[in-house]
């Protein structure tokens, strides 16, 4: 299968979203999906860049179809001193998994981490992704098995503020 890998930009809004929604599917996580065009336009391509995002395209027809996509944002270590390449999600559909297009999205994660002087990539997997868990071992990624992800939802965040 032919296909190439490219930063998206606002135009690829649509293919983005049409994209999350399917990883929302595959993660049975559907009832969560908030995330809105013009949300994805507001954060990662207005005033303020909070992620950037890579897509997978086909070349085989005329047609362009988006096959996959990684989206990933810049935190930083306090330990390491330098930044880190984090990737919130990678997906690919389903009838497209097993040809090198995963792989070849984490290589293009991997030379903006390199030409960026990051000090690590890192990314979460739902314990229950079998598959995803056993490709990330095959290509050396190691399991940080003591840490705990916590988080806030705006309610909790909310909670926070007032005291």
């Amino acid at each position: 299968m032919e296909y190439h890998i490219r930063p998206a930009q606002r135009e690829d809004v649509p293919a983005i979203l049409h994209l999350v929604k399917k990883l929302a599917e595959y993660e049975k996580l559907a009832d969560q999906m908030a995330a809105t065009e013009t949300l994805f336009e507001q954060n990662g391509f207005g005033g303020n860049q909070y992620f950037r995002a890579l897509l997978a395209e086909s070349r085989e027809t005329e047609m362009v179809r988006p096959l996959g996509f990684a989206l990933y944002f810049f935190t930083f270590s306090t330990f390491l001193g330098k930044p880190t390449l984090y990737l919130e999600d990678l997906f690919v559909l389903p009838e497209f998994r097993g040809k090198g297009i995963g792989k070849s999205l984490l290589v293009e994660l991997g030379k903006i981490a390199r030409a960026k002087k990051c000090g690590r990539m890192e990314w979460s997997v739902l314990d229950w992704n079998k598959p995803a868990i056993e490709f990330y071992l095959r290509l050396g990624a190691i399991p940080m098995d003591e840490w705990t992800v916590y988080r806030l939802d705006e309610q909790g965040i909310e909670n926070l503020v007032k005291g």
